[in-house]
């Protein structure tokens, strides 16, 4: 495994665990660069402040408010866990507040999204979280593939880097009866969490399989529709990964990712970073060499769409959120 995939699949399978973890960690604050390690050790010190003082937890709208039994050395250590909180990712907003004997800690998550906040912009009706039983912070993308595909029913789709499974879940529901959807990704513990969603959501028709992007565990021309959600960017080799996605199709096929593109270069010191890349930015690359990579894969009729420009903070360049389709010529 190559140190760009093992800095992925470390943040993401850190992700799906704070996903999977009861209590304040894990359930909203999805963006957290920590790893397997540290987010062991951090929900380690949410259980243990909680066994001594907590005494309720609401979750409604969005948001999760504990309430502990005030003390100096209680509000001492809230106080360092909201701040260490504060310094992940940054798409929760983490407040303390205390209200005469009570301490109040709430957390508010604006985004679930892979790349930073203000650089996504995952669309999904409530009618489709609904369909599927899922909260919309599982979505770790940056747009809404299944918008693009034109799903119909009795279709096979393959969804490239399913995370929680989201996309994958309403694609089956898209292309039933008769159709089927597939999910590829690399971590044992995000298919955990795709599994038990698939589960809760009650959908028969839809597979999750472990495997890498760059070598898809499919055989060729055995799906319709290739969907991604900001994952093509995190890959190491897109161009390997783009073959793969041609190879999968069968003829006619369609190609409808949403996936961060470069709008301008990135400083060197950017690309090499593996935590920038493991955030959805230094892998990026410029709309004309997607563009070249799609055509050179063999795919036809390219089309890009940005959909939401963004400027780093401190950093030359700027990226952006992009809905890309293709398609793979018929059989003559």
């Amino acid at each position: 495994m190559s140190d760009i995939q093992e800095a992925v699949r470390e943040r993401y399978a850190a992700k799906a665990l704070q996903m999977a973890s009861p209590g304040v960690t894990g359930r909203l604050g999805l963006a957290c660069n920590l790893s397997t390690a540290d987010l062991t050790t951090r929900v380690a010190e949410w259980k243990a402040i909680d066994g001594l003082a907590l005494i309720g937890r609401d979750e409604a709208g969005g948001s999760v408010t504990s309430t502990y039994r005030a003390s100096p050395e209680t509000r001492a250590e809230l106080a360092r866990l909201v701040a260490a909180e504060r310094g992940c990712c940054g798409t929760a907003d983490w407040s303390l507040r205390e209200e005469g004997d009570e301490l109040r800690v709430t957390v508010r998550a604006s985004s679930g999204a892979c790349c930073e906040d203000d650089a996504c912009g995952a669309t999904y009706s409530a009618a489709e979280l609904a369909s599927v039983g899922i909260d919309p912070t599982a979505s770790l993308g940056c747009g809404n593939p299944t918008l693009l595909a034109d799903l119909r029913p009795g279709e096979r789709v393959l969804d490239l880097g399913s995370g929680a499974g989201l996309d994958v879940l309403l694609s089956a529901k898209r292309v039933a009866p008769g159709g089927h959807a597939y999910g590829v990704d690399m971590t044992d513990e995000m298919l955990a969490v795709a599994r038990g969603n698939q589960e809760k959501a009650a959908v028969r028709n839809a597979t999750f399989l472990k495997g890498t992007i760059e070598r898809i565990p499919l055989p060729e021309a055995s799906v319709d529709v290739v969907i991604s959600n900001c994952v093509i960017n995190l890959a190491a080799d897109k161009r390997a990964v783009l073959r793969e996605a041609y190879r999968v199709l069968a003829p006619g096929g369609r190609f409808a990712v949403a996936d961060m593109v470069a709008l301008a270069e990135l400083p060197a010191e950017v690309k090499r970073s593996l935590d920038q890349w493991a955030g959805c930015v230094a892998g990026t690359m410029s709309i004309g060499d997607y563009t070249t990579a799609l055509r050179d894969a063999g795919f036809r009729d390219v089309d890009v769409e940005i959909t939401r420009e963004t400027r780093l903070e401190g950093v030359d360049g700027a990226i952006a959120s992009a809905y890309i389709r293709a398609r793979k010529e018929a059989t003559p």
